[in-house]
């Protein structure tokens, strides 16, 4: 059985290094969940979705480099905790979405400081289903 999680983060042009470093970690070294305690291993990957032959609409190509990926049995606090631990020369400019497999928005988390805080507030999923 799979478990899914949308995964989205926007970075200056600068940072597509570190992308790709997030990318091949989550394909060798990402903390797996329902795998047991340490588990690690492939949860997928993220691709860059903001290339120069992309358009939104609007006739302009888009001045930030956007990664997705849809990631199955990731584990998504060691996600953030590792974005976390990444290098970034201007963390405030990272954004991570992320969005499990029960939820219908994304969560925001941003730098503040030298922590990922979320943004987004949780559970409104409940508001609006709230017998599940």
């Amino acid at each position: 059985m799979s478990h899914v999680a949308n995964v989205m983060i926007s970075v200056e042009p600068d940072y597509r290094p570190a992308a790709e470093e997030l990318s091949q970690w989550l394909q060798t070294s990402a903390l797996r969940r329902g795998f047991g305690p340490g588990a690690v291993g492939w949860v997928g990957s993220l691709s860059e979705t903001t290339g120069s032959d992309t358009r939104w609409g609007g006739g302009k190509h888009p001045e930030c480099d956007v990664y997705a990926g849809a990631l199955n049995h990731a584990d998504l606090a060691g996600l953030v905790a590792h974005v976390e631990r990444i290098v970034w020369a201007h963390p405030e400019f990272v954004q991570l979405f992320v969005m499990d497999q029960e939820q219908v928005y994304f969560r925001v988390w941003m730098f503040h400081g030298t922590r990922l805080r979320q943004f987004a507030p949780e559970g409104r999923e409940e508001e609006v289903w709230p017998h599940g």
